[in-house]
């Protein structure tokens, strides 16, 4: 019943912008602390950025920071990822998840019960 579903992904130049979206079903995630990780082939799942279940809070990793950023419609019930000057190191599966009702943005995995499925975004030099 509860379905995190992320779009937008694909395939774009460095120096290129790509904007990822979240929809959430099932239930309503309005105020729920939201976050975007990506995992890159053979490597860990790593944060990308984070906003609080108010919308006035977020973090982001430092090797995204001015560079992306995430927003949340919470009449759509969707949290997005703005990505800017992509570089070839952004190439990963990107994934959004759910966590704590109002809660903190957060950096751990742990802290989010709810997970879509990913989309890719390739970046090329």
């Amino acid at each position: 019943q509860v379905q995190l579903v992320e779009s937008g992904g694909g395939l774009v130049q460095a120096g290129g912008s790509l904007r990822l979206s979240c929809a959430a079903s099932g239930r309503p995630f309005s105020n729920n602390a939201m976050g975007w990780f990506r995992q890159a082939p053979g490597k860990e799942r790593e944060f990308v950025a984070a906003i609080s279940g108010s919308g006035f809070s977020t973090d982001y990793a430092t090797s995204v920071k001015g560079r992306f950023t995430i927003s949340r419609d919470t009449a759509k019930n969707t949290v997005s990822l703005q990505m800017l000057s992509l570089k070839p190191e952004d190439t990963a599966v990107y994934y959004c998840a759910a966590g704590r009702y109002f809660g903190d943005p957060t950096i751990y995995m742990r802290d989010y019960d709810y997970w879509g499925q990913g989309t890719q975004v390739t970046v090329s030099s």
